[in-house]
């Protein structure tokens, strides 16, 4: 299992707070998965015990739903519920992706973000939430789903994205974490998840002949095809360890199982309407249409399986019902040409890679529409292969490999190394502008590109770019590199190919300083980190000086001399690095602002606090209804009735009527602080007569184990005083002492139980339950004291045997002995016929010498016996009372 452990034995006592999680974050499912002591790595249950949960929240009026409960109610309400939202992460109003967006769910209302020219969801006149926003939700949501099936708070979290997410759509998957109060370890690629996954489970079979395996993953809203490289890789800090390195990537990002869905949405429509059965066009009934949405999502799935069915919903509009028949051959008629662009990824992927499909040795199926018959087919012949590759979970390996990498990251856990590289999939490149002179003394302006990181480059990497011919203030721009390779549509909803301007400031002022040291250059220090977001670190002024060297007779040094010094011996130069200010300008997607962030992360709390004060309320409003009918039902209970007075049961039963005729008429508008007060006083009016009827039912096992460890304690007392004198172990005082809380302990159980006889049970208890266990508890420690003495005691020594009989040779050493070890020696059985015969694990009978008497013993050996006999007495009361 690749062991997932604790790193020091000193982390006990954090156990509570170590556990970290992923979420495989799709366009329509989640899978949350966990790591903490224990727990290697498990896939977390969602509140329906089901290990994926849908991408949805609904926000309506005080009302806020998740997952399955979120998606139940897109059919009853579909304009408050919001799904899908990772097409709309990191895209301006203007994008196309917006414009589906809207087309998929016109039921939505999208609007401008003003200040940063993003979309908004207008919820209501009052109320817009942003994409992040809505996401942040869907990730505190997955945060608490993971805490309760860890029981135990989480914080930090590994998150997938899809490899092709640009900057803009990365930062915006943090900015929604930042929202949800989530730490995130660092967004990993869902491709390299399941490759990761897949690489950790079969880490025998990589060695240093590389293995190149494609993932074919179609999922809900794209398709991606990865080409892995595995192979075992040598390391300074581990050693010989496997490691797996994307090499190529292809990806398709309108290609996937919801748009099959839609379409299969829009035939069901087509089909209702030429049923005719209404004048009114469904497509323009939202809620008629999320009903269809879910039917054609079921028929996906069963058609994958058949050849065809039946597709029916009840009431889809106006109380008509809908039912049509539709065949595989129909649905994949509807997506032909879906079909016909599943090879795409695959042949980008290869180009990407500069491989062939020779050098593939398998195709690996993952996300849930390759399970779609057709797409099989249809990449099986593109792939060329005998058969496709379904040896891994096509739903789960990409939280399982995300959570493999959480583990590796925490400081917590440590795990077996797997080393991981990525790519990435856009280059980047610096682009700026500098004058030069033309040959003729005409100057010019010429525009200069660098690459900073290119196609597939690996990372996390740091790369410097440095500027030669600058000596003042200039700027530079970080923009994306060629792009050639992505189709129309994938450019036409790309956004901007403009990254960031870089303005520098003080760098004249910086070489000023240093005017006579050796220019450099300027360098800006430029990082991709894990989460493969690129960071500018610093820019600085680099330059070089010289180190005088300094003697005591230097003034005196001809200028000769001095010239044929500098010329034998080179001078050391010291590097000198002044940081200029960088002043920013984002041109993709604004970031919002702190005080953005800060009022988002407010609505976001502010609406948890609620769901939370909501779930108190009904919690409290179900105790009491419950406490209410229960307690009205144990008034007519037999051991209820045996306690409670004919006026305390008019009494409770009064107050059970009042309140609840006071839920019925004002107890739903209540708060929670009123419905507690009156759950607390209804509870303490009932408390008296629930502890007579709690004691009554305890009484008879207390009872009982008391008699038992009175009969224990005092046969354990009798064996002890039986100890011959000489053997004695235990003192007169302790075994008085014993003695004493046995006659008091005896004594008060009859003179309690006497008394409680006595009394009515109407009546509040003298034998309660709770001293009777003390009394118990008191009997236990003094016979175990006595006990402990007992097993830890060493023998007397006893006096040699004078005995005639010829002692055995022994050595020196033993006989310099004062005494022997005494063993009790095994009782000695006969078989029918009178021969002696040997127990399992026992020694075999040693017969004595002819002629010696064997039929009595001498008084110290019976001494032995009796000495014996008392301890093997303590011995086995030790295991009676234990028992």
């Amino acid at each position: 299992y690749n062991v997932v452990a604790l790193k020091e034995k000193g982390w006990a006592g954090l156990i509570s707070t170590v556990a970290v999680m992923s979420v495989d974050l799709g366009s329509e499912w989640m899978k949350v998965a966990i790591v903490k002591p224990g727990v290697p790595m498990e896939i977390a249950l969602n509140k329906e015990s089901r290990r994926k949960t849908p991408v949805a929240v609904c926000l309506k009026e005080n009302e806020r739903l998740f997952g399955d409960n979120a998606l139940g109610m897109s059919v009853k309400n579909p304009k408050f519920v919001y799904r899908h939202l990772q097409s709309l992460l990191g895209k301006k109003h203007d994008n196309p992706q917006v414009a589906i967006y809207q087309k998929r769910f016109p039921e939505h209302k999208l609007v401008k973000d003003e200040i940063r020219g993003t979309v908004l969801f207008r919820n209501s006149e009052e109320m817009e939430y942003s994409p992040e926003e809505l996401l942040g939700m869907v990730l505190n949501y997955s945060r608490a789903l993971a805490q309760d099936f860890a029981e135990q708070p989480i914080k930090d979290a590994v998150i997938t994205v899809p490899a092709f997410f640009n900057q803009a759509e990365r930062r915006a998957v943090l900015q929604a974490a930042q929202m949800a109060g989530v730490k995130v370890l660092q967004l990993i690629n869902d491709n390299t998840a399941v490759a990761l996954n897949y690489g950790v489970f079969r880490r025998k079979d990589i060695n240093s002949t590389a293995q190149n395996i494609m993932f074919y993953d179609m999922g809900s809203g794209s398709t991606t095809a990865t080409i892995v490289t595995y192979q075992t890789v040598k390391t300074k800090e581990s050693g010989t360890q496997p490691q797996l390195q994307i090499r190529g990537v292809g990806f398709d990002r309108s290609l996937g199982g919801f748009e099959m869905e839609l379409r299969l949405r829009d035939h069901l429509a087509k089909l209702f309407n030429e049923q005719k059965k209404t004048p009114k066009d469904v497509r323009e009934n939202h809620r008629a249409m999320a009903k269809l949405l879910k039917e054609a999502q079921r028929l996906k799935t069963v058609l994958s399986a058949n050849a065809d069915f039946m597709a029916q919903v009840e009431g889809l509009m106006e109380d008509i019902d809908f039912k049509a028949k539709v065949t595989r051959v129909e649905f994949e008629d509807l997506c032909a040409d879906l079909f016909e662009k599943v090879p795409g990824p695959v042949h980008e992927a290869l180009s990407s890679a500069e491989m062939s499909l020779d050098e593939i040795e398998q195709v690996i199926l993952v996300g849930g529409a390759t399970r779609v018959p057709k797409v099989q087919e249809v990449l099986l012949k593109a792939v060329g292969k005998e058969e496709l590759g379904k040896n891994i979970n096509a739903d789960e390996a990409g939280a399982m490999g995300a959570v493999y990498q959480a583990a590796a990251l925490s400081k917590a856990f440590k795990v077996k190394p797997f080393l991981v590289r990525e790519a990435a999939v856009f280059p980047i490149q610096v682009e700026f502008t500098r004058e030069t002179e033309e040959e003729d003394g005409s100057k010019s302006l010429k525009h200069n590109k660098r690459v900073l990181f290119q196609r597939m480059a690996p990372y996390p990497q740091r790369k410097v770019i440095t500027f030669n011919r600058y000596t003042d203030d200039f700027a530079f721009y970080i923009n994306y590199g060629d792009l050639s390779f992505l189709s129309e549509d994938d450019l036409s909803v790309f956004g901007s190919f403009n990254l960031t301007t870089v303005q520098l400031s003080g760098v004249g002022s910086s070489f000023q300083k240093h005017i006579d040291a050796e220019s450099k250059g300027i360098k800006a220090h430029f990082n991709m980190d894990e989460s493969g977001v690129l960071l500018l670190d610093r820019v600085s002024t680099t330059s070089l000086e010289s180190e005088d060297e300094k003697r005591t007779d230097e003034a005196e040094k001809t200028e000769a001399e001095k010239e044929v010094e500098k010329k034998a011996k080179p001078q050391k130069k010291s590097k000198i690095s002044e940081d200029v200010a960088v002043e920013l300008q984002v041109n993709d997607i604004l970031n919002p602002s702190l005080e953005a962030i800060t009022s988002s992360k407010k609505k976001l709390q502010d609406l948890t606090d609620r769901d939370l004060e909501k779930h108190e309320r009904e919690k409290t409003l179900n105790s009491l209804e419950a406490f209410i009918f229960e307690t009205q039902d144990k008034m007519y209970q037999e051991e209820y009735q045996a306690v409670v007075s004919e006026e305390e049961k008019e009494e409770i039963t009064a107050k059970l009527s009042e309140a609840s005729a006071w839920l019925d008429e004002e107890g739903y508008s209540a708060t929670t602080k009123e419905l507690r007060e009156k759950l607390q006083e209804l509870r303490k009016l009932c408390k008296a007569v629930f502890f007579r009827v709690e004691e009554r039912k305890k009484w008879p096992d207390r009872l009982v184990a008391l008699d038992n460890m009175l009969n224990q304690s005092s046969f354990f007392l009798r064996g002890a005083r039986s100890i011959p004198e000489d053997d004695q172990i235990f003192t007169d005082v302790e075994l008085k002492t014993l003695e004493k809380v046995i006659n008091e302990t005896t004594t008060w159980k009859n003179d309690t139980v006497a008394e409680q006889e006595k009394r009515s049970p109407t009546e509040r208890p003298v034998l309660l339950s709770k001293d009777i266990e003390a009394k118990l508890s008191l009997l236990d420690r003094e016979v175990n004291y006595l006990l402990n003495k007992a097993k830890f005691a060493k023998p007397k020594a006893k006096p040699k045997n004078n005995s005639t009989t010829t002692p055995p040779k022994s050595s020196s050493k033993a006989n310099s002995s004062q005494t022997e070890d005494k063993v009790i020696p095994p009782e000695e059985t006969k078989d029918q016929e009178g021969n002696d015969e040997v127990r399992p694990g026992e020694e075999p009978p040693i017969k004595e010498p002819a002629g010696q008497n064997t039929d009595s013993s001498s008084p110290s050996q019976l001494e032995d016996e009796t000495a014996t006999t008392g301890m093997f007495f303590i011995a086995t009361t030790l295991l009676c009372v234990n028992d």
